[in-house]
C-alpha cells in the first residue's frame, strides 16, 4: 500500500472502512512521521500518543463510525481539549489540562476523528509568522529557513510535512487563509457562526472563527461537512451550502436557503486578473466583468463596495 501519511483523508477513510488499512495502523503511520520530522519542522507543542492510538483502537473495535472515523487530525492549541495541554503557545497557561472539549473537538471526537496532538501558533493568535511562539518558532516544510505563516503556521506546516492529513485552524483576520497560502495547503474561514467558538481561547471574540486546513480542497470540504454543520452551541444559523465532492453534489441543509441570492465580483478582482495571464489573463478579467455588470444592481451597503469580493454565502471573507 502507498504511504498513509502520503494518502489524502479521503483516501484513508475509505481505506479504514474498507478494511485495507487500520485507524491504529494509520495513527501510528502518522505519529511515525511525526517522531522522525517534528524536530526539525516543530509543528507540534504536545503529541497525545496515548489518546490517538486509544481512539484509533475504538474506530476498529466499530465503537466510533462515521465519514473520516478514523482519520488523524492536528488541532491549534488556542482550542481547549479535555485532559491535554492547551496553551495558546503561552508559558502563562503552561501546564493547563481543560477540564472540557471545545465544541468542536466534542465533534470531531463523536465523529471518531483521532486527534494526534497540539500545533504551534503565535502566541494568543497574536502574530502572523509563528515566530512569536514561547515554545520556539515553527518552520516552514518547504524550506526550514522560512516562516509557515500565523498565526496558525503548526497547523499548515503539519500538513505540507505529512505529519497529518487534517487540521483545524483558527482564524480572525487570516490565520487559517494566509499559512495555506504560505505552506501551499488549503485553509477556509467559514461563515462566524457556521463554526462554534465555543471552548476557543479568546483573540477577538466577534471574529474568531474555527476552520478546516488540509492539502487539498475534497479534504476541507469533508472535514467541514463531517464536523461543522453540527457544532454550531451559540445558536448559530447556517445558510444552505452545496458542496460539490468527486462528482456528487452534498447539501447541507439550514434554516435559509441561497436560492435568488446574488455574489458580486469587483472591478479590483477584474483588474487583479487581467495583470496575471497565468491565473486566466484577459478570458478570466472578461468573465470576472460580466459577472460584475450582472450582479452590478446588488451592492454591499457600505463604502468601498466596489473593491470587495462576497460569497454566496453572505457573510464570508475572501
Amino acid at each position: 500500500m502507498t504511504d498513509l501519511t502520503r494518502m489524502s483523508a479521503a483516501e484513508l477513510a475509505k481505506a479504514i472502512a474498507g478494511k485495507e488499512a487500520s485507524a491504529v495502523e494509520v495513527a501510528t503511520a502518522h505519529l511515525d512521521r511525526i517522531d522522525a520530522v517534528d524536530d526539525r519542522v516543530h509543528a507540534f507543542l504536545h503529541v497525545d500518543r496515548e489518546g490517538a492510538l486509544a481512539a484509533a483502537e475504538r474506530v476498529d473495535r466499530g465503537e466510533v463510525t462515521g465519514p473520516l472515523a478514523g482519520v488523524p487530525i492536528a488541532v491549534k492549541d488556542v482550542i481547549a481539549t479535555k485532559g491535554v495541554p492547551t496553551t495558546a503557545a503561552s508559558k502563562i497557561l503552561e501546564g493547563w489540562r481543560p477540564p472540557y472539549d471545545a465544541t468542536i473537538v466534542q465533534r470531531l471526537r463523536a465523529a471518531g476523528m483521532v486527534m494526534l496532538g497540539k500545533t504551534n501558533m503565535d502566541e494568543f493568535a497574536m502574530g502572523s509568522s509563528t515566530e512569536y511562539s514561547a515554545y520556539g518558532p515553527t518552520n516552514n516544510p518547504w524550506d526550514l529557513g522560512r516562516i509557515p505563516g500565523g498565526s496558525g503556521g503548526g497547523s499548515a506546516a503539519s500538513l505540507a510535512a505529512y505529519e497529518a492529513p487534517l487540521a483545524i485552524g483558527t482564524d480572525t483576520g487570516g490565520s487559517i487563509r494566509q499559512p495555506g497560502a504560505v505552506t501551499g495547503t488549503v485553509g477556509a474561514k467559514p461563515t462566524y457562526g457556521g463554526t462554534s467558538r465555543y471552548g476557543l481561547i479568546a483573540f477577538s471574540s466577534s471574529l474568531d472563527t474555527p476552520g478546516p486546513c488540509a492539502r487539498n480542497v475534497e479534504d476541507a470540504a469533508l472535514q467541514m461537512q463531517d464536523g461543522a454543520h453540527r457544532v454550531c452551541r451559540l445558536a448559530a444559523h447556517l445558510h444552505e451550502v452545496v458542496v460539490g465532492i468527486g462528482g456528487e453534489s452534498r447539501r447541507i441543509e439550514g434554516p435559509f436557503g441561497l436560492r435568488g441570492r446574488r455574489g458580486q465580483v469587483g472591478r479590483e478582482s477584474a483588474r487583479r486578473q487581467q495583470r496575471c495571464p497565468e491565473t486566466g489573463g484577459k478570458g478570466s478579467a472578461n468573465h470576472a466583468a460580466s459577472l460584475q455588470e450582472k450582479t452590478a444592481a446588488r451592492r454591499p451597503p457600505f463604502p468601498f463596495a466596489d473593491d470587495w469580493c462576497y460569497s454566496a454565502a453572505g457573510a464570508g471573507c475572501c
